[in-house]
């Protein structure tokens, strides 16, 4: 069942259908330095705070968020530094209870299906950007949950090793498909990953526009149709090169 996540009302709406994600007149306001409230969503947004409110970490100020049951997976990887990768994978299960050597057993085979077999004993600090970004990916994963909330997951890897972890996840989602909200600033990632592209403005995060990206995966970066939806989307932010 979808969990609503709504501003508070009299009367909350009962919700019953599948959505996977559904976002609808949203704010959220922030108490500023000075004490003055700064607003960081107004309408809609899937900036970070809006992926917050996905996963139930937040609660708007008003509309609705309603969502499959998501799990967050931060800018960082967050893997624990004294771990290895095979127990930073597994912690998702271990938080839900899960005995150790059980959640070992269930982990281990996504290593060798997303290109980590060998390195299951490696520590995070020998694992290069993008394998710590696969590990985190597993571990996401196995959180077991229909919706995946990524923020900006490849920010912090250089430009090669991105556009190979952006080729490993469109692939991988191909494997093990869920819904997905991915924030990004980068314009042609969004084209290549998402069937969707909500553009948006600054803060306050609005969207002023909708792409649909009926491409069949995998995508390229010189294919004529993901430039022309790359230029579409650099328009709507009053970017166009």
């Amino acid at each position: 069942m979808p969990e609503v996540t709504e501003a508070p009302v009299e009367e909350p709406r009962p919700v019953s259908a599948h959505v996977g994600v559904r976002v609808e007149k949203v704010s959220r306001s922030f108490e500023g330095r000075r004490g003055a409230a700064v607003q960081a969503l107004d309408g809609m947004s899937l900036r970070a705070t809006l992926l917050e409110l996905i996963c139930g970490l937040q609660e708007p100020d008003t509309g609705v968020v309603e969502a499959d049951p998501a799990v967050l997976m931060p800018q960082r990887d967050m893997l624990l530094p004294w771990a290895t990768a095979l127990d930073n994978a597994a912690l998702a299960l271990r938080a839900r209870g899960v005995g150790r050597d059980e959640a070992r057993a269930a982990a281990r085979p996504w290593f060798a299906r997303f290109g980590l077999a060998g390195f299951e004993q490696t520590r995070p600090a020998q694992l290069s950007g993008g394998m710590r970004q696969r590990v985190a990916f597993v571990r996401t994963l196995l959180a077991g949950k229909p919706v995946l909330a990524l923020d900006e997951p490849f920010a912090a890897l250089d430009a090669l090793t991105r556009q190979e972890v952006q080729a490993w996840l469109a692939q991988a989602l191909r494997e093990a498909p869920r819904t997905v909200v991915l924030v990004t600033h980068d314009v042609e990632e969004a084209v290549l990953l998402a069937d969707r592209v909500v553009v948006m403005s600054p803060r306050p995060g609005r969207a002023v526009a909708e792409l649909e990206v009926a491409l069949p995966q995998p995508r390229r970066r010189s294919d004529p149709a993901v430039v022309e939806l790359r230029e579409a989307a650099l328009r709507a932010l009053g970017a166009a090169t």
